[in-house]
Parts: structure tokens; sequence; C-alpha cells
């Protein structure tokens, strides 16, 4: 099959990421927050600038590519990320109420590459997805966003989207392979400090791919 064509990513009403954020602990799976559907984001006040700005700490200390709010135990409809596409320009923003379009028919082609979270540290395994996503929703300062792209960045969109929809990777999973990825989750528990990032890991010769 021929890969659905390389689409140079809108950006409308983005700003620069915030870089005055403190860097919060990541949630882990199994906390409520992260299994159940998020509030979508009606205040765009004060508080809300906070927490974007923590999230891009958050996201970059730990080394990921997108951060979702409920994975800083936040109960809202809202992510961010600073992802490269297939062509390795990188794209960064942030999407409160986000809504997915996803290729279908002829249009569908799946990337089967590996993926990780980073509320299960650690673990990666290959989850099918379609290599070219689009999202739409607002930016932090209540502004429409759309972003669209193939490669990592799609797998981004998918990612964090589910985020806001209470769904982890692990539940597009067999259960022979979700198995297999809480096993190594497990063996890679103790270099992960239950704060982390805000300690460091222990060791970072574990890391692999982009987590999201």
């Amino acid at each position: 099959m021929t890969a659905v064509p390389v689409t140079r990513p809108t950006l409308s009403g983005m700003s620069t990421l915030p870089q005055d954020g403190s860097v919060r602990p990541i949630t882990r799976w199994g906390e409520d927050v992260m299994h159940r559907v998020n509030q979508p984001v009606t205040d765009f006040g004060d508080d809300l600038q906070t927490l974007v700005a923590d999230m891009v700490a958050t996201m970059r200390a730990a080394e990921g590519v997108g951060l979702a709010a409920n994975q800083v135990g936040v109960d809202l409809q809202l992510f961010v990320f600073d992802c490269p596409d297939k062509d390795g320009n990188h794209v960064q923003g942030v999407v409160c109420n986000p809504k997915l379009e996803l290729p279908e028919g002829k249009d569908r082609n799946l990337d089967e590459g590996d993926e990780g979270c980073l509320s299960l540290p650690g673990a990666f395994t290959k989850c099918a997805r379609p290599d070219y996503a689009k999202v739409t929703g607002v930016d932090q300062h209540n502004q429409p966003v759309t972003y669209e792209g193939n490669g990592l960045l799609a797998r981004c969109l998918q990612h964090e989207t589910d985020h806001t929809q209470g769904m982890v990777f692990g539940d597009r999973l067999s259960r022979k392979y979700r198995k297999r990825l809480f096993a190594e989750a497990e063996e890679f528990a103790p270099d992960y400090p239950s704060d982390w990032p805000v300690t460091p890991m222990v060791d970072h010769d574990h890391e692999e791919t982009p987590a999201t």
C-alpha cells in the first residue's frame, strides 16, 4: 500500500509553548482519572494557564512528546505536545476539548510502530494506528486550533486524544500483548520514583522510544 502523503500541519491560534511551569508527578495507569472520560475545558483563566505551563515542564522533564491533563491528575480534556512529524519537523501545541478525525476506507493505512506512555514508564510495544490524524479544538486562550500530520505526530495526536476520553493505549492491545507490556513496566518500575519526573529516573539506559 502507498502511505498517505504528508500533510503540513495547520496551526491556527497557536503560540509558543510556555516555558515557566513547574514539574508535577505523573499519574500512573490504574488511577481513576486515567480511565474515565474527562471534563471539557470551560474556564480559560489563570488556573488553566498555570496548568498548561506545568504540563509542558512535566512533559519535557520526562522527555516525552505529549502529555494529557489526566496524566498530572487533572480531570480536563486537555493535552500539550511537542512532536516530530514524518519528515522530522517538530510541531508543538496545546489542545483543549480535542476532536479526532481519522482516514477511512482506501485512505486508511495502519502504522504498527512502537508506542509507550509516560503513565506506564519504561514499557513499549507495537500498537497499530492510522498513519495520519487530524485534531481540532481550542488552545489555552480559547482560540481555534487544528493539527494534522503523519508519522509520530499522527500517533501522538491519537494517543493524547485517547487520554482525554479515558483510554490508555493498553486498552487497544490484545490480552497477550497487554500482559507483556505490564511485565516490562514492572521490570523497569524501580527506575522510576513515585513522584517521577519531579525526582529523575534512576537509569536512563532503558529509554528507547519517545512516550506520550
